[in-house]
């Protein structure tokens, strides 16, 4: 059997709805069958240990955490903090939509998380102002890509599992791109609310007592990020222990300080969880086998030449990983293709000089991009579903700002201070 046939049976089965992991696990078993390259003892040992990696644990720990803040009352907090900030601004109200985002996403570490923790928020406040919904939607949704670009981050911690990479040292490099996402971003925003007359919506001016206010008001909330973060930089806990920390942080400040958590809530939180822990895992074990036995075939080799057939010059590598990710991106999920596409194209790019840091932030921009392109689009999906506005319009309305995405990327992967300059500056 063929490396084209099993793409192929993969694509179809994904096209059918058949879930990732069966999706994946049934090309393996008929390669395995027919070509007797392994054994499948050697594929059920790959399947248990692989998911077992203790830092694999920080993925669904990040997760409730989001979700501890975003029903705990933290993520309004967040969001009041970024409206004091931005005043009488125009599109101001755009502006604290794309600042929402970034603060979210230092705990959440997932892009849908954040599209409906922010968008719950922002939306309709939006909308009230005088704001387009479709606009308002549009910029939430490509803005919640923020989410896993903002360290912690969901596809960071798997990259970093799957290829050995430092999680620690993806976290920093993640904040150089996700400011110059965030700011090209609100500079959209600006020139669009310009062009539309969304001029001084906030209603008024930016006032230090207010800004002190809403700043002490969330104070505890702001706290979050610090020590998650802190933890991990400086070597205080691991990004799991910093995980579990932000989770028990989070129910603390939720139920005893803004007492906007209902304990009895906190069990069915989890509860909700379990099917996407269980997907998390069911995906992550067959795609990480299968990229094993892609390499004991030698197809990542076979990959590497192909891309250096065509050049060796590693911006011209950075440009053809981009196209190829965004149209993967379109049809596949984040983590299959981080646990499937990660190791293959990481050998093209230490071939030309990148980082396995820098391709890590590459690989998170590029899967962003991801979450808003059809027909795979999970910010998207979510955005229509809280507003029950079609995809279609909502993608056009977005169209500017998935623009402004595809210019991060280039302005990052071309620019690797932007990324590993931090870990220089840190000794890393």
């Amino acid at each position: 059997m063929s490396v084209g046939l099993i793409f192929l049976l993969l694509f179809v089965l994904l096209f059918l709805g058949v879930p990732i992991g069966v999706s994946i696990g049934i090309p393996i078993c008929l390669l395995v069958w027919t070509t007797k390259i392994t054994t499948f003892e050697f594929i059920a040992q790959f399947l248990y240990s692989k998911p077992s990696d203790f830092t694999l644990l920080a993925l669904p720990f990040f997760i409730v955490a989001g979700d501890i803040m975003d029903t705990g009352g933290l993520s309004k907090r967040l969001v009041g903090v970024a409206n004091s900030f931005v005043g009488n601004i125009t599109g101001g109200l755009g502006v604290v939509a794309v600042l929402g985002c970034m603060f979210f996403g230092a705990v959440s570490g997932s892009a849908p998380a954040t599209v409906a923790a922010i968008g719950t928020i922002m939306i309709p406040q939006m909308v009230r102002a005088g704001y387009d919904k479709y606009y308002a939607t549009g910029l939430v949704a490509v803005a919640g890509g923020l989410g896993i670009i903002v360290p912690p981050s969901f596809p960071m911690v798997l990259y970093g599992v799957t290829n050995d990479v430092s999680i620690s040292d993806l976290f920093l490099a993640g904040i150089g791109p996700a400011l110059v996402v965030g700011v090209i971003l609100i500079i959209i925003n600006y020139f669009a609310c310009k062009r539309r007359g969304y001029k001084n919506i906030v209603g008024k001016r930016v006032s230090l007592k207010e800004l002190l206010k809403s700043i002490w008001d969330a104070k505890w909330a702001l706290l979050m990020p610090v020590i998650i973060l802190g933890g991990i930089y400086t070597g205080i806990c691991s990004p799991t222990e910093a995980a579990v920390v932000s989770c028990v942080y989070g129910l603390f400040i939720g139920v005893f300080i803004y007492k906007e958590l209902d304990p009895r809530t906190i069990i069915p939180m989890f509860k909700n969880k379990v099917d996407f822990i269980g997907g998390v895992i069911f995906t992550f074990a067959p795609a990480g086998a299968m990229g094993a036995i892609f390499a004991y075939l030698g197809y990542t080799t076979v990959v590497k030449n192909f891309f250096l057939g065509i050049s060796d010059n590693p911006y011209v590598i950075v440009m053809l990983i981009y196209g190829m990710l965004f149209v993967v991106g379109m049809f596949v999920q984040t983590m299959p293709a981080i646990v499937i596409l990660s190791p293959i194209l990481l050998g093209v790019a230490e071939a030309v000089g990148i980082d396995p840091v820098h391709f890590g932030l590459i690989m998170t921009l590029s899967l962003s991009v991801a979450f808003v392109t059809p027909p795979v689009a999970l910010n998207l999906f979510i955005a229509s579903s809280m507003t029950g506005l079609s995809i279609d319009k909502i993608t056009r309305a977005a169209v500017p700002f998935i623009v402004g995405l595809l210019a991060a990327e280039v302005i990052v992967g071309f620019n690797p201070i932007l990324t590993t300059g931090v870990l220089h500056l840190f000794g890393r």
